[in-house]
Order: structure tokens, then C-alpha cells, then sequence
């Protein structure tokens, strides 16, 4: 789909002419030039459609969440506190629209893929949208009056906080993994063509490029903050081991261990078979799964 419409675009073709008239469209860029000339229409269909449900889900859920919070904001039902932080959910959507797009639109050009950079923006936002969400929810899900028989020291509260930033950072370091198909250039582990430190880390000149643009470094980068959340996620579990926690805080805990361990196998498993797209997809969910329980440990143990 090399059009962004937001109110017309929600109709797909309807009939065999339509069907002509955008597959001649997206015949003009690029990406049909120089990798889908061989496709017919109904090859084109099949990348087609599953764009555009991509696209229909997310105006689906902009307008399943406006309405009921429209709905339950004139009967009142919205307290003061909650406002604010609604409209700031609704306008991340809407800012998570124009962003996917703005995405795409650098795959319409000579070069025809997208930018790693707008690819790695757009699932960060989706992620910063997820946790804001899941924060509020958790908030008012769970009441003050239990906390105070935990005993979380401000340390492990700290290291709660940094382990969740980090997971972030290393979400971000996958989607440049997955901008750049960097996951295709050393299929084993856990060396890199057979070395630690692989050949070509940090060629690019400045450095900084580096981290963001050298296949080489960027999967490097990825492994190496993969490998600093086992150490610090099993770290942080048995520390807290040794912590009073409330049942629920301590079950998510075991879990964090237990969605650690299956990621990291999932990661190794995408990399040696050679980054099959359905479990690429599954590892991640499991980002996202590792993600939430780290969210909800933050949550729980910043609570007094």
C-alpha cells in the first residue's frame, strides 16, 4: 500500500478495476521494480492484504478506545486523575499512525526498504504506548493498602527500574537488528565468523554510525545486551529471592526467570536457523512478554 489514507483508506479495492488501478500505483516504485517485477495481481494481493490489515487493526483500536472512553467520560465515570492521562494515551495512537506511516513512506524510494531508524522508532513507540498503558492499568488495579508488608529495600527498587530500562534499550537494539537484516549475517553463536570480537566492529567512520548502520556491530550490540539482561535478570531474581514480597510480586517473579530463559532460547533459535519470520515474530512476543512482567515488577515493588 504506497497511499496513506486515513478515513478512505479503511475500504480495501471492491472490484477487479480498483484491484488494477493500485497494483498499477505500487507498479511505479521501487520495490516492484527492483525486487516484485516477476509479481501479478494476485501476488500483489497477498502482500496487500496483509498491510493493509496491519493498518485496519490499528485504526480498530484508535476507535475502540475512543469511543468508550468518550462514552464513560460524560457519564462521569472518568475521575480527574485519569483524564489527563487518557487524552495522553489517545494521542500517542495517533502519533503512532503518522510515525508507521512515516516509516513506510522511506521504503517508497530508491532504496526499497525502510529506514532502520523510522522501523526502530515505530516499535519503540508501540512499546512506550504499551508501558504507559499497562502502568495506569496496574495503578489503579491494585490498591496502597498492601504494599506495606513488602519489604523492598530502595535497591532492589533501583534495580528494578534500570533492569526495565535496559530490557527497553535492548527491544530498540532488535528493531535496528531487524532494519538493517542483521540477523542474517552471522548465523552462529557464540561466535561471530568464528571470533568473540567479530571482524569489521565499529569500521564506520564517525564512530557512532557504528551502532546504528554496520550490520556487524549491530548484531554484536544485540548480543552483548542480550547477554547483560540474563546476568542481570537472574541476579535481580535471586536477590529478591530473599525478599519478603507479596505472593502475586513473588510469582511474577519466578515467571521473569522463566520468559527469560525461553527468549533467550528463542533468540539463539531464530539466529541458527537462519531468522525464519514466524519465530523472529515469536521471539518478539517473548520481547514483549519479558517486557511486561519487568513493567509489572517495577510497578509492584515502586509502590509504598
Amino acid at each position: 500500500m504506497v497511499k496513506w489514507e486515513p478515513i478512505l483508506g479503511i475500504l480495501p479495492p471492491m472490484t477487479q478495476m480498483e484491484w488494477q488501478q493500485v497494483f498499477e500505483l505500487y507498479q511505479q516504485f521501487p520495490e516492484y521494480k527492483l525486487k516484485n517485477s516477476s509479481m501479478d495481481l494476485e501476488g500483489f494481493k497477498g502482500i496487500f492484504w496483509f498491510e493493509y490489515a496491519h493498518r485496519l487493526l490499528g485504526r480498530s483500536i484508535g476507535l475502540i478506545f475512543f469511543f468508550p472512553m468518550v462514552y464513560f467520560w460524560v457519564r462521569g465515570k472518568v475521575g480527574r486523575a485519569l483524564k489527563p492521562k487518557l487524552i495522553i494515551m489517545f494521542v500517542l495512537g495517533g502519533l503512532q499512525g503518522l510515525l508507521g506511516w512515516y516509516m513506510v513512506k522511506s521504503g517508497l524510494v530508491s532504496a526499497p526498504h525502510v529506514s532502520q531508524y523510522r522501523l526502530t522508532a515505530h516499535l519503540g513507540l508501540a512499546f512506550i504506548i504499551y508501558a504507559y498503558i499497562f502502568w495506569v492499568a496496574m495503578g489503579l488495579l491494585f490498591s496502597d493498602d498492601s504494599y506495606s508488608s513488602q519489604q523492598v529495600g530502595a535497591g532492589l527498587r533501583r534495580f528494578s527500574y534500570i533492569i526495565t530500562g535496559l530490557l527497553f534499550i535492548t527491544v530498540l537494539s532488535g528493531g535496528f537488528v531487524a532494519g538493517l537484516k542483521a540477523g542474517l549475517a552471522y548465523n552462529t553463536f557464540p561466535l561471530m565468523g568464528g571470533r568473540w570480537i567479530p571482524e569489521g566492529f565499529l569500521n564506520l567512520e564517525p564512530v557512532w554510525r557504528n551502532f546504528f548502520e554496520d550490520v556487524t556491530t549491530v548484531q554484536f550490540d544485540h548480543r552483548v545486551l542480550a547477554t547483560l539482561m540474563f546476568v542481570l535478570i537472574t541476579a535481580f531474581w535471586a536477590m529478591a529471592r530473599k525478599v519478603d514480597l507479596l505472593p502475586r510480586v513473588r510469582i511474577a517473579m519466578h515467571l521473569f526467570l522463566l520468559f527469560l530463559f525461553i527468549q533467550v532460547a528463542l533468540g539463539i533459535s531464530t539466529l541458527l536457523l537462519y531468522v525464519p519470520t514466524d519465530l523472529a515474530a515469536t521471539h518478539q512476543g517473548g520481547a514483549l512478554a519479558l517486557f511486561t512482567v519487568s513493567l509489572f515488577l517495577s510497578q509492584q515493588m515502586g509502590r509504598r
